[in-house]
C-alpha cells in the first residue's frame, strides 16, 4: 500500500462540525468601555467561557441562597487580593472561607501593620526567616481564645483595631461567616516560636477542621472555588467532603472550581473533578496569576449582575 497524496478523500466545510464561529469572536472596546461590556466583548471561548459559568453560578447560588465556599492559599493574599475576598464577603458571593497557615499570616501581618512577604533567602542567611516578634505573639493569642483559628484570628486583628477593609479573617468575624484555619503542622513561621503552643494549635485546628465539615456537607447546589493552595486545602476539602457523607450529609450536585498559577494534580483531582464525578455538579477550570485572574472573575461576575 502506498502513501498517496492524490488519492485523500476531502470532505467539503458546509458539512462539518466547527469548535468556533464568528458569533464567539472577541468584540471591539474603547477607553471609555464600562468593564461590564469589556467581559461582554470578549470571545467565548475557552477560559472566558469557565469565567462566565463560575461567575453565573456564584450569582444564582448567591440568589438562592445556596453555600458557597472560597478555600485559598497564602499566595492570594499576598498578590494584594484581601480587599477582593472582603468585598466577596460583603456582597454575598461566599457565605465560608478557608486557608492554610500562610494564608491566615499573610492577613494577619497585612491587616494590623500594612505589610507582609519577606525576602527568605536574605532571612535563611543569618537566621532571621520567620523569627517575627509581633506575628508570634499575635498567633498565639489567637489560639488563646479557644474559639478556632480563624475566628481567633480576625478577633485577635479587630482587638488591636487592624484595618478590616483588607482582612478577609476579621470582616469575616465581623460578619459571623464561617472562616477556617488548616495548618500543616511545622510549615508556618510561627510554629517554631515559643509563642505558639502546638497542642493549643492542634486543638484549635480540630475545631475548623469540624466547622469547615459542616461547611462542606453544606454544599448541595452550592459552590466551592479553589484558588492557590495546591496541597493542603485539596487534602482538607477532600476528607471533610468523605466525612460528611459518612455521616449522612446528602451533599450533591456542586460546582467545583479551582484557579491557579500552573494545573496542580491535587486541586484538579481532589476539589475539581473526583466531587463531581462521584455527586453531580459542573467543573470549572482557570489558569493563570491570582492578581490577573480574580479581578476578571469580578469583572464576569459584574456582567452577569447586569443579564439579570
Amino acid at each position: 500500500m502506498k502513501f498517496n497524496r492524490e488519492d485523500l478523500k476531502l470532505k467539503s466545510l458546509s458539512g462539518r462540525t466547527s469548535k468556533v464561529t464568528s458569533d464567539l469572536l472577541a468584540g471591539t472596546w474603547q477607553s471609555d468601555t464600562s468593564v461590564t461590556d469589556f467581559a461582554n466583548s470578549l470571545p467565548d471561548i475557552l477560559a472566558v467561557q469557565q469565567m462566565r459559568k463560575l461567575a453565573k453560578a456564584l450569582v444564582t447560588a448567591r440568589d438562592n441562597g445556596s453555600s458557597s465556599l472560597i478555600m485559598y492559599g497564602g499566595h492570594v493574599i499576598k498578590c494584594g487580593l484581601g480587599p477582593l475576598l472582603v468585598r466577596w464577603l460583603d456582597q454575598g458571593f461566599f457565605t465560608a472561607m478557608a486557608t492554610n497557615g500562610a494564608g491566615s499570616i499573610h492577613d494577619l501581618e497585612m491587616s494590623l501593620y500594612g505589610a507582609t512577604s519577606e525576602d527568605v533567602q536574605a532571612g535563611i542567611k543569618d537566621g532571621s526567616f520567620g523569627m517575627w516578634e509581633e506575628t508570634s505573639k499575635h498567633y498565639g493569642e489567637a489560639l488563646k481564645k479557644q474559639c478556632g483559628i480563624g475566628l481567633g484570628i480576625g478577633q485577635e486583628i479587630l482587638k488591636n483595631h487592624g484595618n478590616v477593609s483588607i482582612s478577609p479573617l476579621a470582616t469575616a468575624a465581623v460578619k459571623g461567616i464561617t472562616a477556617t484555619v488548616h495548618p500543616s503542622l511545622g510549615s508556618d513561621i510561627v510554629h517554631p516560636v515559643k509563642y505558639v503552643d502546638w497542642a493549643s494549635l492542634g486543638r484549635e485546628a480540630e475545631k475548623d477542621f469540624v466547622s469547615f465539615g459542616e461547611v462542606v456537607g453544606n454544599l448541595t447546589n452550592g459552590i466551592v472555588l479553589n484558588v492557590g493552595s495546591a496541597v493542603v486545602m485539596p487534602e482538607v476539602f477532600l476528607k471533610a467532603l468523605s466525612a460528611a457523607r459518612n455521616l449522612g450529609f446528602p451533599v450533591k450536585n456542586i460546582t467545583t472550581a479551582d484557579f491557579d498559577m500552573i494545573k496542580q494534580y491535587r486541586s484538579i483531582s481532589n476539589v475539581v473533578r473526583r466531587p463531581v464525578n462521584a455527586l453531580g455538579g459542573q467543573t470549572v477550570e482557570v489558569t493563570g496569576h491570582h492578581e490577573l485572574m480574580l479581578p476578571l472573575l469580578d469583572v464576569f461576575i459584574k456582567a452577569e449582575e447586569g443579564r439579570i
